[in-house]
């Protein structure tokens, strides 16, 4: 059977939805992990507090806790999916553009329970975003529609990352909060336009759609590959995860100013990010999604070590921007196959509460070995960090030899929904 036209597939409404839906979903994330470590830099917090402070991500670990929630009840109104999409982005919304009204040295005691409110409203977001993606994509779109939405995800980071680092060397940082939140209109406009997917049947009751979406899953795969499948989800991303969750600090302590943060490392990840992400699900349509978490998991290993060599290489403006082009390439083919798996990976019936397990898990090294990164670099320095990073993400590619075998036809899954 040949594969079908990428074209055909792109531009349709549905990738549009992935686009603007995958911006919305990675804003709040950098917001956590570039523009508040750069603030708390700035303010002159320790780079250890800064490290530690990885743990309000919690949230994006233990989302699978309250997504049964989201997948049995439904606000009013907008329906099941489109309700909580609309409730999380109100409030995220709200708590980007107050806290940085506060101060890091005065006033921690309420900076830190604010960004684990913006940690926990993002990974409610998410919960419903995958769910409601998975339900409107047919699986010959999944790769490209997977693709897509971590292309948005991946530039929505441009907006902390660099505009937002632009702005802190004009203004004042409750202005610079108040500006980076505005981005999630987009977003919430989607949510007012879309229509509600025609699901399968929603769990009759709590009980249901608490048990039955991990007895389904391992029923599915059987304990033993289940459990391996668990174990890649969880390292694949490690090493990568890792070696970006300093990135900005790493950068300063380089002696980039802020604005060079702005305009040379972020921006130069923007085409390579657009480029790879787009190629990602187009090869993924050729190569199917087994072989592209091998091949784009060796470019991602491969972009782990140029950091290691920026490292050594100091101040040098032309290094940053090879560095950080191939990380954005490699990282954004990496993360794209990724996605394309867990999303092939879940049932609908229990999108959510599957969805939400499987990111959950992988976001553990975000949320755990993140925080100790700053310890590990004092006690390392960034050279060598960067290698033991690189090291991180081998076990995750052995695993594909049992999750993901090169020569295995792609496993059967169920159609998601087709939407209203």
């Amino acid at each position: 059977m040949s594969s079908p036209d990428w074209k055909q597939l792109l531009f349709t409404r549905r990738m549009a939805i992935c686009l603007v839906s995958g911006f919305s979903s990675g804003l709040p994330l950098y917001i956590l992990i570039n523009l508040v470590p750069a603030w708390l830099k700035s303010e002159h917090i320790d780079l250890k507090v800064i490290g530690f402070f990885g743990l309000i991500q919690f949230p994006y670990t233990w989302k699978f806790v309250w997504s049964p929630l989201m997948d049995r009840f439904a606000l009013p109104r907008l329906g099941r999916r489109r309700g909580w999409m609309l409730f999380t982005q109100c409030v995220l919304l709200a708590v980007i553009a107050g806290i940085g009204w506060f101060s890091p040295s005065l006033e921690m005691s309420i900076i830190a329970p604010m960004a684990f409110a913006l940690a926990f409203f993002s990974a409610s977001q998410d919960i419903v975003l995958d769910a409601y993606r998975r339900e409107i994509l047919s699986e010959a779109e999944l790769g490209l529609g997977n693709s897509v939405f971590v292309n948005a995800y991946r530039i929505a980071g441009l907006v902390p990352g660099a505009l937002s680092l632009i702005l802190a060397d004009h203004m004042a940082w409750s202005q610079v909060f108040a500006c980076t939140a505005l981005f999630m209109l987009p977003g919430l406009i989607l949510t007012l336009l879309v229509k509600e997917p025609q699901l399968s049947r929603p769990p009759a009751t709590l009980r249901e759609a608490v048990v039955e979406p991990f007895h389904e899953f391992m029923t599915r795969h059987g304990w033993q590959a289940a459990l391996l499948i668990l174990a890649f989800i969880f390292l694949y991303k490690l090493g990568d995860s890792m070696a970006t969750a300093l990135a900005t600090p790493f950068y300063l302590d380089l002696g980039f100013t802020k604005s060079q943060i702005g305009l040379i490392a972020k921006n130069a990840g923007l085409w390579p990010s657009v480029i790879g992400a787009l190629l990602g699900g187009i090869w993924m349509i050729k190569l199917g999604i087994n072989r592209a978490l091998w091949l784009f998991g060796l470019v991602q290993l491969a972009s782990i070590l140029g950091f290691a060599w920026l490292a050594g290489r100091g101040a040098d403006p032309l290094a940053l921007a090879l560095v950080i082009s191939c990380e954005a390439l490699g990282v954004g083919l990496g993360t794209a196959a990724f996605t394309a798996f867990i999303a092939r990976t879940t049932h609908p019936r229990y999108t959510a509460t599957q969805y939400a397990l499987f990111t959950s898990l992988a976001a553990v090294p975000r949320t755990v070995f993140n925080a100790m990164t700053g310890v590990m670099v004092e006690h390392l320095g960034w050279q060598t960090f960067f290698w033991a990073c690189a090291l991180l993400a081998v076990p995750g590619m052995l695993l594909l030899f049992k999750v993901a075998p090169w020569h295995a036809p792609v496993p059967e899954s169920s159609q998601p929904a087709k939407p209203a």
